[in-house]
């Protein structure tokens, strides 16, 4: 029974060893993000080194898709459409594989991007956008893979790769003057529906002024497409802490019409309720 117990801690505290063990990844892993006008980009990726091989020619051979990397895919995520190989991207994350060529590379965003290295069978079809890239030679060796997000302007980046003695780098437009200048048409617009009914809301859950609360929730209504029975409970609402029965009253009863025809019983009962306490039925 001793040397039984005296076997189980052996094996026990050997695990624990082993279980603590940590040694460098031969490829170690790296998270970019970079802002480039108002989109997010992230670019994940793991980073082998040369290790005294021959890379291009040798370890990825030239003409044949790469993975671009080590381990899982390397990953960029745009948090809004962009362009890329005269393309339209939209908005995700993709895998991005390379096809290393002497006087240059083809770098596509595929849509699959949960594979480790390339895919069992290339679909064409997932390549969702494709640009070629022209190999600069430079003076000195770069020891380990490195890719990174350059040249920024509002509009543009360059998705760079450097390994060895090459560099690569294509670019990537984005859509910044679109979205400034539709955020300028909507804040020159005026605010909307939903601005005026939140900010009556918070004013009226706050308890703060009530008459401007009220201005609010009629200029909701005002603005709104179609009526919504949710806008007038809330003004119906904000009408009875004003004092305004009768404007409450009123409201309260178009709610419920609306509540009925929409089938939401919650909002016939909560203005059912408030109609009797007001008088209103």
């Amino acid at each position: 029974m001793k040397k039984l117990l005296l076997f189980v801690f052996a094996v026990a505290t050997t695990v624990a060893v082993q279980a603590q063990l940590k040694t460098p990844a031969p490829s170690p892993s790296q998270k970019i993000e970079q802002t480039v006008g108002l989109t997010n980009v992230t670019l994940e990726y793991s980073r082998p080194s040369m290790k005294g091989r021959t890379i291009f020619g040798g370890l990825v051979p030239y003409n044949k898709v790469w993975r671009t990397g080590a381990n899982a895919n390397t990953k960029i995520t745009f948090s809004e459409d962009v362009m890329m190989g005269g393309k339209s991207v939209k908005a995700g994350t993709y895998a991005i594989y390379t096809k290393p060529a002497m006087q240059s590379w083809d770098v596509m965003l595929y849509a699959d991007s949960n594979n480790w290295g390339t895919p069992a069978k290339w679909d064409e079809s997932k390549v969702v956008a494709s640009v070629k890239g022209e190999v600069y030679p430079l003076p000195m060796d770069i020891e380990t893979f490195t890719m990174s997000i350059d040249d920024l302007t509002n509009n543009s980046a360059n998705l760079g790769l450097m390994w060895e003695k090459t560099y690569v780098g294509v670019p990537i437009t984005f859509n910044t003057d679109k979205m400034v200048s539709a955020s300028i048409d909507q804040v020159m617009a005026g605010p909307s529906a939903n601005d005026y009914y939140q900010s009556a809301v918070y004013y009226l859950e706050s308890g703060q002024d009530i008459n401007k609360a009220k201005t609010w929730i009629d200029k909701a209504i005002e603005l709104r497409e179609k009526p919504a029975f949710w806008f007038h409970r809330q003004q119906s609402l904000i009408y009875a802490k004003s004092g305004d029965k009768k404007g409450a009253i009123n409201a309260a009863k178009k709610s419920l019409t609306l509540a009925q025809e929409a089938g939401n019983d919650d909002y016939v009962a909560l203005n059912t309720k408030s109609l009797k306490e007001w008088g209103g039925m």
